[in-house]
C-alpha cells in the first residue's frame, strides 16, 4: 500500500493530511473519511455478524440468543427466530445497527452481535 494520502475529492489539491480517522484538505476545507476513501462508499458494509459474516440489506438473519423486549408489550424473541429483509443503519440507538420487523413483535432494532446470517 503507498504511505501516499490521496488528493482532496472536492478541489483535487494534494496537500491533504490526517488528522485522527479523518483527512483534511487545507485548501478548501473538506473533511472525508479514510474509510470512504478506500471503499468509495459511505454505506455501512463491513457491519458483521456474531460470526463474522458480512451483512447486507435485504439479507435473513437468525436470532442466536434470547432477547428481552422492553417496551408496552415486552416479551422475549427467541433463540431460532428468523429475520427477513433487514435493512444495515448507522444511526441506531447505542450500538443496534440492523433495522428490522421481528415476527410476532413488529419494527425494532437489533445488535448485529445477536443475529447470525441465514442462508
Amino acid at each position: 500500500m503507498s504511505d501516499a494520502l490521496p488528493a482532496c475529492p472536492e478541489c483535487h489539491e494534494s496537500y491533504t493530511y490526517e488528522q485522527g480517522a479523518l483527512l483534511m484538505c487545507p485548501m478548501c476545507g473538506h473533511e472525508w473519511s479514510a474509510a470512504v476513501e478506500e471503499t468509495g462508499t459511505d454505506a455501512p458494509s463491513s457491519i458483521r455478524d456474531s460470526v463474522g459474516n458480512v451483512l447486507a440489506d435485504g439479507d435473513t438473519v437468525t436470532v442466536v440468543k434470547d432477547l428481552k423486549v422492553k417496551g408496552a408489550g415486552g416479551g422475549v424473541v427467541k433463540v431460532g427466530t428468523k429475520v427477513r429483509g433487514i435493512r444495515l443503519i448507522s444511526d441506531g440507538v447505542g450500538d443496534h445497527d440492523i433495522d428490522a420487523t421481528v415476527p410476532g413483535f413488529g419494527r425494532m432494532q437489533l445488535k448485529s452481535s445477536v443475529v447470525k446470517k441465514s442462508v
